[in-house]
């Protein structure tokens, strides 16, 4: 009788990774990262930055917690008031959910723009090229014709038309830096963080403490259902948000070990 065939140790496909693993995951996301670097979408930095999210994933038992979920909703709310959303895009936003962030704009009316720290005019190309492939009608941040004030790295160039202007800004997986340079500047802040004590979701407006591939898919299902909502209405469940609690229900789910 013939062996059946064992699945690689390192897929070289999405598909090859069997939804049964229990980490499977953690697999996909490992995997799309891995593959960002030979595309040259993310950068080696990208892969310790990811390991360091699952770890926070884990003792939050890799689940959006309540608080996340309304935090998300805040945030859709947000984006739905706003003149001008713009949802800033690093690489690896861009490998773990690009299909996700077309689709949050969509749903919101939002800008895109690329915005990375190791920026190169060949990642700046490329990164934009894989969100157009997975739907983006437009993509900023080619222009780099503004500066955010108070940074002296890649980071403070952005589009004079895009988070520059911008009155309401999601930053996933933000310096925490720039989330600061950004609150200085006036403008509203989202940021999607899986570490609660990090500087970017200290400041932030909207600190939604969760994975970015259930975050975003979290507030466009929340930015669906309330975009015909008056606007009083959304003003209310803005203002109804309390950012300290929600910072301190993240802390007390990720010290208490939560699991699923």
């Amino acid at each position: 009788m013939s062996e059946e065939p064992r699945i690689p140790v390192a897929p070289d496909e999405e598909t090859e990774i069997p939804e049964s693993h229990p980490r499977h995951e953690s697999l996909l996301a490992r995997h799309r990262i891995e593959e960002g670097v030979e595309k040259g979408i993310t950068s080696l930095q990208g892969l310790i930055a990811q390991g360091r999210g699952e770890a926070y994933d884990y003792l939050l038992g890799e689940r959006t917690i309540e608080s996340a979920d309304a935090a998300a909703r805040a945030a859709a709310a947000h984006f739905l008031l706003a003149d001008h959303p713009v949802i800033s895009v690093n690489g690896n936003v861009a490998a773990l959910c690009p299909s996700a962030v077309v689709d949050l704009a969509e749903a919101t009316g939002a800008d895109i723009e690329v915005n990375l720290f190791n920026r190169t005019d060949e990642r700046m190309a490329a990164i934009a090229e894989h969100l157009h492939e997975h739907g983006a009608s437009e993509v900023k941040g080619l222009a780099a014709d503004a500066e955010i004030p108070g940074l002296d790295h890649a980071r403070a160039t952005v589009d004079a038309d895009g988070i520059h202007a911008a009155d309401v800004v999601l930053v996933p997986l933000e310096d925490g830096d720039r989330a600061a340079a950004l609150d200085a500047m006036g403008k509203t802040e989202i940021v999607i963080d899986l570490n609660p004590f990090s500087r970017s979701p200290q400041v932030a407006d909207v600190p939604i403490v969760d994975n970015l591939v259930r975050a975003i898919p979290t507030m466009a299902e929340h930015a669906r259902e309330l975009r015909d909502r008056p606007c009083e209405n959304l003003k209310t469940i803005v203002e109804g948000f309390d950012r300290e609690a929600a910072l301190a229900a993240a802390e007390g789910a990720i010290r208490s070990g939560a699991t699923k």
